[in-house]
């Protein structure tokens, strides 16, 4: 009897772009299975963000296709890939710091189109530990707690991707294993997709990672398959 093959919930096709001559993302292909945190690692320039910013839809591909559950939404722009339900939260903090940390998740959560507003307004900020803290200016936040709130944003979407840049940068030691605790309880109801230099945090806290180096494919693997890799050691890890 034949085994039952998943279907990915991204898959991506000879995905490239280029810049000029610089070729930020070229001819990737990759699959994000259902459920898993997957982290996406590579050196600076490796094409990491850019990659990320095709599967959200915040740019769009010379060639190549971008699939989520078999159907090609390699056309579909950011807020429609948000409705399908990709989120994606950035390297640098994106929060709206002016306004309370309520407003700031109900804005996400009016882009999804939430019915109890309130309520998931809540809920995201119970799930990333901010409850108690709505009424506060995002500013006064601190960058910790900063980083909670973007998170808490990303999730008030509903997301069935979420995708992390740099989420652990600039957290002190004691907030980063919260963090991963947080990461692991998401799972498997949402797969997280992480970017990060932190190779405690991968090795941790990913199931599979992939390995970007010049725009392409260098590896895929499990945290010990990866650190086995003789080609990683010598582009990356250096160990």
């Amino acid at each position: 009897m034949a085994a039952v093959t998943q279907t990915p919930l991204i898959e991506t096709r000879d995905l490239t772009l280029h810049f000029g001559g610089l070729r930020a993302v070229d001819g990737v292909d990759f699959s994000l299975q259902p459920g898993e945190i997957h982290a996406l690692i590579g050196p600076n320039g490796a094409g990491k963000t850019t990659f990320v910013s095709l599967l959200s839809g915040r740019r769009l591909p010379q060639s190549g296709r971008v699939l989520m559950d078999g159907t090609d939404i390699t056309a579909l722009p950011a807020h429609a890939r948000v409705r399908k339900g990709i989120a994606y939260t950035f390297q640098i903090t994106s929060i709206f710091p002016r306004l309370s940390v309520f407003d700031n998740v109900a804005l996400a959560a009016q882009t999804k189109g939430a019915q109890d507003l309130t309520a998931r307004v809540r809920a995201a900020l119970a799930r990333v530990g901010l409850a108690g803290l709505e009424a506060q200016e995002a500013q006064t936040l601190s960058y910790g707690h900063q980083r909670l709130l973007e998170l808490g944003m990303g999730l008030a979407l509903g997301p069935r991707l979420l995708i992390l840049d740099e989420p652990t940068q600039g957290l002190a030691a004691s907030e980063i294993q919260g963090f991963m605790d947080l990461v692991r309880s998401l799972v498997p109801d949402t797969t997280v997709l992480l970017i990060e230099h932190n190779m405690k945090v991968v090795m941790d806290l990913a199931t599979r990672i992939t390995v970007l180096t010049f725009g392409r494919v260098l590896a895929t693997g499990t945290p010990d398959q990866i650190r086995a890799n003789a080609a990683v050691q010598e582009a990356y890890l250096g160990a």
